[in-house]
């Protein structure tokens, strides 16, 4: 028996999500003789290797323990940029004098319940399209539902089958990682996981991390109307891009009122009553910040546990899945795809 999965909070939209990307009572298929290629993790590198390899006639297992789609349908760029859409109307709506319109008379919030809602009903109106009954009935695809293992160099166990392999794609992505800080994990920050399953906006949000996902939701959420402070230990935001990209997108922030930390550190966190209280140490020395919420958005972890990688022959080295120029793992039988390496 398959695990129900279940997204919070229940209601229509993500009922009906669950019923295209994890559909309860599946029936796993029989395994067919030696498959072409069998995908582990259906998040878009494992959909589309399934995709394009069953467009070209070979016989494809496809394999997915939680939600087909993975990130990007469900915890990544479908509902942020839904988000990033409401918060763009917010904002322009909140701008009426730019465009000559006066400012707006009631000078209300944006209803964050309502963008929510809408963010939810977006993200299951697409999720027909990675959904187990397309891949099965539309594309051709064994779609399996279960935690896979490898049983050596050419087969894996799913729900208590087993499927062999000409080859085999790594799929299975990776996960928000927590930083080393004392008392953080006890304070249950949010990340991209748990993000989208809120239904009440925090008035004061800390957003640990000023890469993309960081910098988008703190502009987001200060848009909704949460004080936000963004905290970045390094000297610029978006440390990949040039400096100029860096300093505008800083000013931009401090136009909207977003604080940004730059050079600063969490050195511990706690909870006192309703409040998460972060020890800061920066250039201007420690000091304290008080919120409601903390979104960590600052780094991300390869998921290579559980998957019987030593059976196989893979190796895994400090960044997750040791692959070659052509992606071979050192089982040249299975690739590594996209975040395992």
């Amino acid at each position: 028996m398959i695990p129900p999965v279940i997204v919070l909070p229940e209601d229509a939209h993500n009922q009906a999500l669950v019923a295209n990307v994890h559909p309860a009572e599946w029936p796993n298929p029989e395994p067919r003789n030696r498959y072409n290629l069998v995908v582990i993790g259906a998040g878009t590198a494992g959909l589309v290797c399934a995709a394009g390899a069953a467009g070209r006639g070979a016989r494809v297992a496809l394999i997915e323990h939680h939600l087909l789609g993975g990130d990007c349908l469900n915890t990544g760029c479908v509902p942020s940029k839904a988000l990033i859409r409401a918060a763009r109307a917010a904002h322009e709506a909140g701008s009426g004098d730019a465009y000559g319109l006066g400012p707006d008379p009631e000078g209300a919030l944006p209803d964050f319940a309502a963008i929510m809602a809408r963010m939810r009903r977006l993200r299951a109106e697409i999720s027909r399209h990675d959904s187990a009954r397309r891949f099965r009935d539309q594309l051709g695809v064994d779609v399996f539902l279960g935690e896979a293992r490898f049983t050596g160099a050419d087969g894996v166990e799913v729900a208590g089958r087993h499927l062999t392999f000409h080859r085999a794609a790594l799929c299975t992505g990776a996960r928000a990682a927590l930083p080393d800080i004392p008392g953080l994990a006890g304070a249950e920050p949010l990340t991209n996981e748990t993000l989208f399953t809120l239904t009440d906006l925090p008035r004061r949000l800390a957003v640990l991390g000023g890469g993309p996902v960081g910098c988008e939701m703190a502009q987001a959420f200060a848009r909704f109307g949460s004080r936000v402070t963004l905290v970045q230990h390094g000297p610029q935001l978006l440390a990949r891009e040039d400096s100029e990209v860096a300093d505008l997108l800083a000013t931009v922030f401090a136009r909207e009122g977003i604080e940004v930390r730059l050079g600063s550190r969490v050195t511990g966190v706690r909870i006192e009553g309703a409040e998460r209280v972060l020890d800061l140490n920066g250039a201007g020395g420690a000091d304290q910040l008080r919120v409601d919420a903390i979104l960590v958005a600052a780094g991300r972890a390869p998921n290579v546990e559980g998957l019987g990688l030593d059976t196989a022959g893979i190796e895994i080295d400090r960044h997750g899945v040791s692959v070659d120029d052509r992606l071979r793992t050192t089982n040249p039988r299975v690739f590594g795809v996209c975040d395992l390496y």
